[in-house]
């Protein structure tokens, strides 16, 4: 991956991070489209970017995991 790509990346899936908190905080559906029943599993990709991102929000420790990233060349 480019070092621009990953600069991106990386800046995205802090915001990622920071966005999902605030819909768990406030009861909101997060970002990207739901994977499960359960809340548990969403995927988006990265506007313009080719890069597509599933995530996990465990939610007892606050947290989400990037479980999937996959970059489309």
């Amino acid at each position: 991956m480019p070092i621009d790509l990953r600069r991106k990346t990386a800046n995205f899936l802090r915001a990622l991070a920071l966005e999902v908190g605030g819909a768990v905080d406030l009861d909101r559906p997060p970002p990207g489209d739901a994977l499960d029943d359960l809340g548990v599993r969403y995927s988006l990709e990265m506007p313009g970017e080719g890069v597509i991102v599933e995530y996990m929000i465990m939610r007892e420790a606050k947290e989400i995991r990037v479980a999937v990233l996959v970059w489309l060349y």
